[in-house]
C-alpha cells in the first residue's frame, strides 16, 4: 500500500485554475495505477480522471474532458490534477487513491473497491 497526501485545493473564481498535488510514500507508488475523485456536498463521490502506471495511458470523465489533465511524476512520487477553465459544479472535496494492483494499464474510472490507498481530501471551492 501507499500512503498518500492531497494539497493545492482553495477557492477560486470561475474560469480560473488549480493544480491539485498527490504527495506518496511507500515503495509502490510508481507501479500503481492512480485516480482523482470528488465528492460534492450531498453527491455520491466520482472518479474524474485515471491514469495507468506509467502515466501512458489515461481518462477523464466527461464532466471534466478537455479542462482537467491528469499526470505524473514518479521520479517525484506525485500525481498531479491541472484543473482549468473551473466552473461552480466542480466545487468538492478531491481525492486521489491508488489501485490495489501493480502494473496495470487499466484506465477504468472506478470502482471505487479498485482502489486501496486513498488521501485524506482537498477542498476545491469554485465562485461564481
Amino acid at each position: 500500500q501507499v500512503q498518500l497526501v492531497e494539497s493545492g485545493g482553495g477557492l477560486v473564481q470561475a474560469g480560473g485554475s488549480l493544480r491539485l498535488s498527490c504527495a506518496a510514500s511507500g515503495r509502490t507508488f510508481s507501479v500503481r495505477g492512480m485516480g482523482w475523485f470528488r465528492q460534492a456536498p450531498g453527491k455520491e463521490r466520482e472518479c474524474v480522471a485515471a491514469i495507468s502506471w506509467s502515466g501512458d495511458i489515461t481518462n477523464y470523465a466527461h464532466s471534466v474532458k478537455e479542462r482537467f489533465t491528469i499526470s505524473r511524476d514518479n521520479a517525484k512520487n506525485t500525481l498531479y490534477l491541472q484543473m482549468n477553465s473551473l466552473k461552480p459544479e466542480d466545487t468538492a472535496v478531491y481525492f486521489c487513491a491508488a489501485r490495489r494492483g501493480l502494473y496495470g494499464s487499466y484506465v477504468a474510472l472506478g470502482p471505487e473497491s479498485d482502489f486501496g490507498s486513498w488521501g485524506q481530501g482537498t477542498q476545491v471551492t469554485v465562485s461564481s
